[in-house]
């Protein structure tokens, strides 16, 4: 699995350094173009879930015990966990968010069958793995429901009304738009939230913040250790991200609105990961100084990321059912609800019971990126060499939106 993943990721980087060659200046527009703050909401608040919320405080203690984990002792735990969840790893979803938009257009690979079938199983099967994620961390956030380590019955029921929520919510592409840039908000507000609890009404002084934040300077004075899997569990996160890639890229595509092509690259680079920084650099801080974080701040982290679910299961509910033409209006809405709640709550049990494992979708993902370069040159080459532009009828629409305003 780790030569698999490996491959992956030296396709993937080539794919990037041949997209930026021939294509870097060209605009990118998709179906239905948006502003950029909101596309880069948009991006942000579909292409992360609750890990990025639930993850660090139970993380950080493994990345300093480098006597028991000694891969890590190359930098400390904050610029690890930073180069687990910001910068070069959203350089997976520019490569797809790129292919979609401009060269699955003219290739149609994913409208093959099978292709079709493999891809939606992927985007059904990282939904489930996000309330999973929701289910299996809500024990150590809320131990005062519980004993602090079992699922207990409450806990599912948090969990299946976040997909009901978000199924609900996929009915409608005003709600996707909605709800992301409202999750944006929330979550810069449970940073300046818990910011203050540490800095302003709590006895911590300002900086010993900014010191835990320059800590971060340890990512990049050795990115290059994280380009590839330092571990298994780096390796997880790796294959975690593959998942999520193919289907952000679908999904924010649509949503290019006419920068360039490395203007992207460099807003889905840099602009998610200032937040993603702040925030890392704030749980840290709690961490490092044995701050408290029950009761209120524990509610509201708990909040915000089952509203970080909400936000991405809508999202990709959204996006099979388009690729399965099983819209609300077609099945009328009681049976779309019906259908993918059911679906996605089986499949979270799956997950729950260890019958599914997202490593193996994220191989999954690998495969398709080399069956589709392997069609492209065995097929399609000419017509991908001769792209210069976004398709025709974007930079129409595009033009018509530009002439409104």
């Amino acid at each position: 699995m780790m030569m698999w993943l490996s491959a992956g990721i030296a396709l993937t980087l080539a794919a990037i350094v041949f997209i930026l060659f021939k294509w870097g200046n060209m605009r990118m527009i998709g179906v239905t173009p948006v502003r950029t703050l909101t596309f880069i909401a948009i991006l942000f608040t579909s292409g992360l879930d609750v890990g990025l919320i639930m993850f660090p405080l139970t993380e950080f203690g493994g990345y300093a015990d480098t006597a028991a984990n000694p891969e890590y002792s190359f930098t400390n735990p904050l610029a690890i966990e930073f180069g687990f969840w910001g910068f070069f790893i959203w350089s997976f979803y520019f490569l797809t968010c790129f292919y979609f938009c401009i060269i699955e257009p003219k290739v149609k690979f994913f409208e093959i069958s099978w292709v079709k079938f493999i891809n939606n199983v992927i985007i059904i099967g990282t939904c489930a793995f996000t309330a999973f994620l929701l289910l299996s961390n809500l024990p150590w956030y809320l131990p005062s429901i519980g004993d602090g380590e079992s699922i207990v019955p409450t806990f599912y029921l948090i969990v299946f009304a976040a997909i009901a929520f978000s199924v609900y919510s996929s009915t409608d592409i005003k709600y996707v738009r909605i709800l992301s840039v409202s999750t944006t908000w929330m979550f810069l507000a449970l940073i300046l939230f818990m910011w203050g609890g540490a800095f302003l009404w709590g006895d911590s002084q300002v900086g010993q913040y900014f010191a835990a934040t320059e800590m971060l300077g340890g990512y990049f004075a050795n990115i290059q250790h994280f380009l590839f899997p330092i571990n298994d569990y780096h390796a997880f996160y790796l294959f975690w991200w593959f998942a999520w890639s193919i289907m952000i890229g679908q999904f924010t595509s649509r949503f290019c609105g006419g920068l360039k092509t490395y203007q992207v690259l460099a807003a889905m680079m840099i602009i998610p990961s200032i937040p993603i920084a702040g925030w890392f650099g704030v749980l840290y801080h709690y961490h490092n100084a044995g701050l408290d974080t029950t009761g209120i701040r524990n509610m509201a982290m708990v909040f915000v990321g089952i509203v970080f679910v909400i936000n991405s299961l809508d999202s990709l509910i959204r996006l099979y059912t388009d690729n399965l033409n099983l819209s609300a209006s077609r099945l009328g809405k009681v049976k779309y609800f019906a259908f993918n709640f059911i679906a996605l709550s089986a499949l979270t049990m799956l997950f729950k019971i260890d019958f599914l494992q997202i490593q193996w979708v994220g191989a999954l993902v690998i495969g398709l990126f080399y069956c589709c370069l392997g069609y492209i040159l065995y097929s399609k080459f000419g017509s991908v060499r001769a792209i210069d532009s976004s398709p025709e009828e974007n930079e129409l629409d595009f033009k018509k939106i530009e002439t409104s305003h």
